[in-house]
């Protein structure tokens, strides 16, 4: 009966103690792994809520940094959304370089139809429209004030015609699309105002460059903005700095309230310069309607679309971040302990 019993020094309760061992460290490792991570979002929290605490301290000097970010955020910004709405104006640019079709005088209605039905096919056509004759004359009668004389001729000299509108502006592609129509049977003429065409273009082009250098410069004097803030802060904690160093603080600890407080700058500035462009276009809306409305449109200008205003919001998140980050990578080398 003794010799039955089963003592410690047995394989089955020595595997069941080494499992008992490898749990309790498993676990040791997951609650240390916990802390870790619980301390680095106790860090970060901290290091947030103490920038937060110092730029609410100073409202005064805080708004008018945000608001020279603002500032330098919607020009540029606003300017684009400017172009973009006068290309959204695609009816008018597209008439303006509308290829006009004037077909054989024995053309008639039947073939003028079936002509448009085909060109409207046209992948890089966007719209077709047909004038007949009779048409051509009535409209020249009423916009030149000869409707008397021409009353008076014996023959309709107007031949019918077909307004093209193309699906793109470009030289190229309309060029290739004149030569094309210009071919087709019963066409006696092709007219297209190409010198519009390259104004037009060139417009647009300098307007695209103008944007993008005036960005280019306001990015650069964003990131000194932020930069020379930071570094005034930086100043200001010098001494706080050192003895965190000299305890043995890491160049990460002493650079995370600084890299926060950039990033509060930049999105206190992104959030002013939305409020700045929504309310300067609706304020600007009403001249555009005005003027628009003399000239027989219904033009508007439209507001800040979500998307570029939370483009907005992250570049200028973005920038802050940047600035902050070079202001303080310069400064920390010198912020030695004595």
């Amino acid at each position: 009966m003794c010799s039955a019993r089963v003592t410690p020094d047995q394989p089955g309760e020595r595997v069941g103690a080494t499992a008992k061992h490898q749990v309790d460290a498993t676990l040791s490792d997951n609650r240390g792994l916990r802390n870790q991570l619980r301390a680095w979002l106790e860090n970060h929290r901290a290091s947030l809520q103490d920038s937060t605490g110092r730029l609410v301290r100073q409202p005064l000097s805080s708004f008018f940094t945000c608001l020279v970010m603002a500032v330098a955020l919607s020009l540029p910004m606003g300017l684009a959304l400017l172009l973009e709405n006068v290309s959204q104006l695609g009816g008018s640019w597209q008439r303006a370089a509308q290829i006009s079709l004037f077909l054989e005088l024995d053309a008639g209605d039947t073939y003028g139809e079936l002509l448009r039905e085909e060109i409207i096919k046209h992948e890089n056509v966007a719209e077709a429209q047909w004038i007949s004759r009779e048409q051509a004359l009535a409209e020249f009668q009423e916009q030149s004030g000869l409707g008397e004389a021409l009353r008076e001729l014996p023959d309709n000299p107007l031949p019918g015609s077909i307004l093209v509108t193309p699906e793109i502006i470009d030289k190229d592609a309309l060029v290739a699309l004149l030569d094309e129509l210009k071919a087709m049977p019963q066409v006696q003429q092709a007219q297209l105002d190409l010198m519009w065409i390259e104004r037009l273009a060139a417009i647009l082009h300098m307007g695209e460059n103008f944007i993008f250098a005036l960005s280019v410069l306001l990015i650069a004097a964003l990131l000194l903005v932020v930069g020379n803030t930071i570094r005034l802060h930086i100043e200001n904690r010098r001494i706080e700095i050192e003895v965190i160093k000299l305890v043995g603080g890491t160049d990460g600890y002493v650079r995370r309230p600084f890299l926060y407080m950039g990033v509060l700058y930049g999105f206190a500035g992104g959030v002013l310069a939305w409020l700045l462009l929504a309310f300067g276009l609706d304020w600007l809306n009403g001249s555009v309607v005005e003027l628009a409305q003399l000239y027989g449109s219904e033009f508007s200008l439209s507001g800040v679309p979500v998307e570029d205003g939370f483009s907005l919001l992250l570049g200028a998140v973005l920038l802050g971040y940047i600035g902050a980050w070079l202001a303080v990578a310069r400064h920390l080398r010198e912020l030695l302990p004595r």
